[in-house]
């Protein structure tokens, strides 16, 4: 379950994918396949994939303990080997570590 909620003290991953019409369910699997990977590793919180509804992107909001679990995670080679599946199924990939500074209820 993610926990969002400020100076959590653990790390937030925002990545969003844009693929071309038609393709979103596929880069979706691949990035399902991911998660369940990611899942198994140590550190990990959660992972929460939104699609939008024009079909063309995918969002993932991963939540780490620390930095170390996360960049260990993206080193393992089992991810390294899958990752290029990712790229071809999307047109363009951003990443970023972000740390939460406000909720409102």
């Amino acid at each position: 379950m993610p926990k969002i909620e400020p100076k959590a003290g653990h790390v937030t991953q925002i990545t969003t994918a844009e693929t071309d019409d038609g393709r979103q369910e596929e880069l979706l699997e691949l990035m399902e396949e991911r998660a369940r990977f990611m899942s198994t590793q140590p550190g990990f919180i959660s992972i929460s994939l939104h699609c939008s509804v024009d079909g063309k992107r995918i969002v993932n909001y991963v939540q780490w303990a620390d930095r170390e679990s996360l960049v260990a995670a993206h080193h393992t080679p089992e991810f390294r080997a899958k990752w290029p599946l990712v790229g071809k199924a999307s047109d363009e990939i951003e990443l970023n570590l972000y740390e939460v500074v406000h909720v409102q209820e």
